[in-house]
């Protein structure tokens, strides 16, 4: 057997039977399947409530990716892509197959962070090992690293706006593509703290969004959040309302963790991060999370600070206090029907009118630490954390 080995439960949902089954590079291992089934309203890790096959009254299912995180869910029409720190998997719900993707098949690091479609092919930003576009095969990739005119070789994000400009997120500054063409070097350019002027707070540049306004780009970073509007840049931070006051937040920053599982997670968690030295759980500055909504409010998921809201103007922080079921916000998702998530250390969090509405794994949640979201094209909502996602066909 390999010595890496992607291993997905899979539960029965709306009328149909999935399988267990070892996978490594997208060859069955020989184990023998082990169907379970999860009725709604059954607990995860609970033993199997039916014998094998059709279960019409399932909720949810858990595809088990090990012991990794997953960073990023792509929703790509009947393929649901997922990266995790071993390797990307696809997975195709039609006909239940699915593939690994990790350094045996191309990629130089096998830690994703970020997955997309660009020009009609998936790109995968990496811990490590740059940003690799798939090839017209499917199966191979082709990889920019910083000899291309990356940063970096940490990459947690790339966006493509209207104008076909590609903007990325790396560890060391944010890189513009003008045009996209990744093959074009004279096309690239690096934005740092440096050649900003400080208009860039921080060179480490954790996620991208752009601005309702033609042109604008949002980059959370370390420092606290920036704008870059008609070729000039603005940022705001905790000195300007970004975050609770560790005063508000100091009795509620601990995680809640299932301590078998705890040491591993944190670890990889924190190297991911880069703190792997850092023990305050408490950063209001540091933007884990963004997103710009469709009235564009951005919204900042922040390091033991809570939830963010900011219109431009005057910054609003919503904690543990407001409803929010942990104060590190690592996932922030606007569904199709305008709906906002937010993912944290202790549960998912719907925005519900002034409030919010909390789901954890007695929902059907893999776990209560979500890192990830995306909701597929019959509805349902496919959720990331750390070991496996769930799949879930409402959240009411």
């Amino acid at each position: 057997m390999r010595n890496v080995i992607v291993v997905f439960v899979l539960l029965a949902i709306a009328g149909r039977a999935y399988y267990a089954g070892t996978q490594s590079r997208g060859e069955p291992d020989s184990s023998a399947a082990i169907p379970t089934n999860y009725p709604a309203g059954s607990q995860p890790g609970a033993a199997p409530a039916l014998a094998p096959g059709v279960n019409p009254d399932a909720h949810f299912t858990h595809f088990r990716v090990g012991r990794a995180n997953v960073k990023t869910i792509l929703a790509d029409g009947d393929l649901m892509w997922v990266g995790t720190s071993n390797g990307v998997i696809r997975y195709d719900t039609v006909n239940d197959k699915y593939q690994l993707f990790d350094t045996r098949s191309g990629l130089l690091a096998k830690g994703i962070f970020h997955l997309s479609k660009l020009h009609g092919r998936l790109i995968a930003g990496t811990y490590g090992g740059g940003l690799s576009h798939m090839n017209e095969d499917g199966e191979t990739w082709k990889t920019y690293n910083i000899p291309d005119g990356l940063g970096d070789g940490f990459i947690y994000d790339l966006l493509e706006m209207p104008n076909g400009d590609v903007w990325i997120a790396t560890w060391s500054g944010a890189n513009l593509v003008r045009g996209g063409d990744l093959d074009d070097k004279s096309s690239w350019e690096l934005f740092t703290v440096e050649n900003t002027s400080g208009g860039l707070p921080n060179d480490w540049v954790y996620a991208l969004r752009a601005g309702k306004e033609e042109g604008v780009v949002w980059f959370a970073t370390e420092g606290g959040l920036a704008r870059y509007k008609d070729g000039v840049w603005d940022n705001w931070n905790h000195g300007d309302g970004q975050g609770a006051p560790y005063e508000q937040v100091r009795a509620q920053i601990t995680f809640q963790t299932d301590p078998a599982e705890y040491s591993e997670h944190h670890a990889r968690q924190k190297e991911e991060m880069g703190l792997q030295d850092v023990d305050i759980a408490y950063n209001p500055n540091y933007i884990v999370a963004l997103l710009v909504d469709t009235d564009g409010i951005v919204w900042a998921g922040t390091w033991g600070g809570g939830l963010a809201r900011f219109d431009g103007e005057e910054w609003r922080n919503f904690t543990m206090s407001d409803g929010l079921p942990g104060n590190h916000v690592f996932m922030l998702h606007q569904d199709s029907d305008g709906v906002i998530w937010v993912g944290t250390s202790d549960g998912l969090a719907r925005r519900d009118g002034d409030g919010f509405k909390v789901y954890t794994t007695a929902d059907g949640l893999f776990s209560n630490r979500v890192f990830s979201m995306n909701t597929a094209s019959d509805g349902s909502y496919w959720i990331g954390s750390f070991g496996g996602v769930a799949r879930i066909a409402s959240l009411d």
